[in-house]
């Protein structure tokens, strides 16, 4: 039940109505002063009274037989509300346990199409931790529209487009084997890469060597074409394996090749629309009226850019998904870019341009320091996941050496790790990941909100589940959980509306924390019967939750740990 919008149908507040007294209520710092708070002071003016008067003037107004509301006081400006506990208790884990893994679901967004952009990982380049960020947070977008009743349309955007394959054919050519690509993949694929650079310092006639290869496979020569696709097949099978590691998915994989016979249309609308005008030889859209450098369409050799073909890929999934969101999951660096071929969109009279999104996000990057694929110092994200498997193995093996399937279980441990790590902070932060910290059992991490299922699993094999509960006499340990459970939805919509995953993973760990405190504080299994099943309850409604979390930001809950 959303207590908020009962108590706001219930507050007589001036001219204001139901939703703008809604948009006011508050959470007070703690649940002793009140479970919701209205702030008096942007009402002195209109209503032209002190605050501290009108919160006693409102509360002495609000009904004295409503049956949810416990308590109505006014303390210095503020209106605040106690909801009756039992009542509070009672609808939570009914809904809880009666929904289940579809608690915190609903049905606002469907009949509405969101295409996410993310991932969009580069032909014959290795799958690095810097691809991290984007990939596990458009795949928790994804999710998180999903369970909200949206039908989203994943797209991995192939950077499968310029002249690093013709340098890949050159150095291929020059350095490569087939049996040494087959076995070694796209790390090989990547040391010739990495060669081609540092040869092409030392005799520049390989960069013209290479655009000469490039321009093969624009002429759909044979042998060039073959080993291009034979480059994505390799890298496809290689980051297959990550996706699947990491439970990422995706409905289309058209990349930057795919848009090369949409391209003239576009250029063909700016031009009649009279967007298109000639700088230096290059084929621009002035945009120094919105403060911004001009937008490049066609260079002046002739070739598109990205922006080129951006646009035609916006026009091509409108056209498509009829979206009502489209959303580009991309580093806060590309800002600009996104800002640019939006603003020429809405000039070339797209009305949906106001529908596209640029979800920035922070760099990843390893207490190492940076990286450089040219230069060869890339830090594989694989070797990554590797790495926090091993040493979840590792804790696990010292903490509980007799539990069964340990390395299936330090496998969901490890992988959450590197989610979890990606995904806590505020989306646009920088991140220096840290072996250390993710995978610490105590800190706020996946481990410590998976450690805390497990414990709930535990609390559950040995008590059963719950037969019927009563919510009586609720302790302040227990009303924290309740509270914490209730707010789920609310929590679901937030990060929706805000495009923020961290919201729900910071919500893991203070139900965690919230539980594991009334854990240690109240006794469970050996509560008297009453007692019992409601803490049962509350355990099971706890573990829902929790798992319901976890699957939205892409991590598994092992049953023990």
């Amino acid at each position: 039940m959303d207590f908020k919008k009962h108590i706001a149908a219930n507050i007589k507040a001036g001219d204001l109505s139901r939703d703008e007294i809604y948009a006011m209520l508050a959470l007070p710092p703690n649940t002793e002063m009140g479970d919701f708070a209205l702030p008096c002071f942007k009402l002195a003016k209109t209503m032209r009274k002190a605050p501290a008067l009108i919160a006693e003037e409102l509360k002495n107004a609000y009904p004295a037989d409503d049956k949810l509301v416990s308590e109505v006081s006014a303390v210095n400006g503020y209106l605040n509300f106690k909801i009756d506990r039992a009542f509070w208790a009672k609808e939570t884990l009914g809904e809880v346990l009666e929904k289940r893994d579809r608690y915190g679901a609903s049905d606002e967004g469907k009949g509405k199409t969101v295409c996410i952009d993310y991932s969009s990982v580069n032909i014959a380049k290795p799958f690095h931790i810097g691809h991290l960020s984007t990939t596990v947070l458009g795949s928790a977008l994804y999710k998180l529209h999903k369970f909200l009743g949206y039908t989203p349309v994943g797209i991995n955007h192939l950077g499968d487009y310029g002249t690093q394959f013709g340098k890949l054919i050159s150095a291929y050519k020059r350095w490569g084997k087939k049996e040494d690509i087959e076995e070694g993949g796209l790390r090989a694929l990547n040391a010739l890469y990495v060669r081609f650079h540092e040869e092409a310092e030392k005799d520049e006639s390989l960069n013209d060597e290479a655009r000469a290869y490039f321009k093969k496979i624009e002429d759909k020569d044979e042998e060039c074409v073959a080993l291009f696709e034979w480059f994505k097949q390799l890298t496809l099978k290689d980051v297959g394996k990550i996706y699947e590691l990491l439970d990422v998915h995706f409905d289309s994989w058209a990349g930057e090749s795919f848009y090369n016979d949409k391209m003239q249309p576009v250029i063909d609308e700016l031009t009649e629309k009279g967007l298109l005008v000639e700088s230096e030889g290059a084929k621009i859209v002035d945009l120094e009226a919105y403060g911004m450098p001009p937008c490049i369409i066609l260079r002046s050799d002739g070739a598109s850019l990205y922006a080129t073909r951006d646009i035609a890929a916006a026009i091509y999934r409108k056209n498509t998904y009829d979206f009502y969101k489209c959303l580009y999951v991309v580093a806060y660096q590309q800002n600009l870019h996104f800002k640019q071929f939006f603003k020429v969109l809405e000039l070339m009279g797209k009305e949906w341009a106001k529908d596209l999104v640029h979800v920035a996000y922070g760099m990843v990057s390893l207490e190492e320091g940076s990286m450089s694929t040219r230069k060869g110092r890339v830090v594989y994200l694989k070797d990554v996941i590797d790495k926090c498997v091993e040493k979840a193995l590792s804790i696990i093996a010292e903490k509980n050496p007799s539990l069964e399937n340990k390395e299936e279980i330090a496998k969901t441990v490890g992988v959450g790790a590197v989610i979890f790590g990606a995904l806590y902070n505020n989306k646009i932060k920088d991140i220096t990941f840290s072996y250390d910290k993710v995978l610490n059992f105590e800190g706020e991490t996946s481990c410590y909100v998976q450690y805390t299922c497990a414990r709930a699993n535990s609390v559950l094999a040995k008590g059963g589940r719950a037969q019927g509960f009563a919510a009586e006499n609720i302790l302040p340990q227990e009303f924290e959980v309740v509270k914490q459970l209730s707010e789920f939805p609310s929590v679901l919509k937030d990060a929706l509306d805000k495009y923020e995953p961290s919201y729900i993973a910071r919500y893991a760990v203070d139900l965690a924390q919230k539980y594991n405190k009334f854990y240690f504080d109240c006794k469970i299994l050996n509560a008297q019967e009453q007692e019992k099943n409601f803490r049962l309850a509350l355990t099971e409604a706890t573990l829902i939750t929790l798992k319901n979390a976890l699957s939205l930001l892409g991590i598994g809950v092992p049953e023990k740990m």
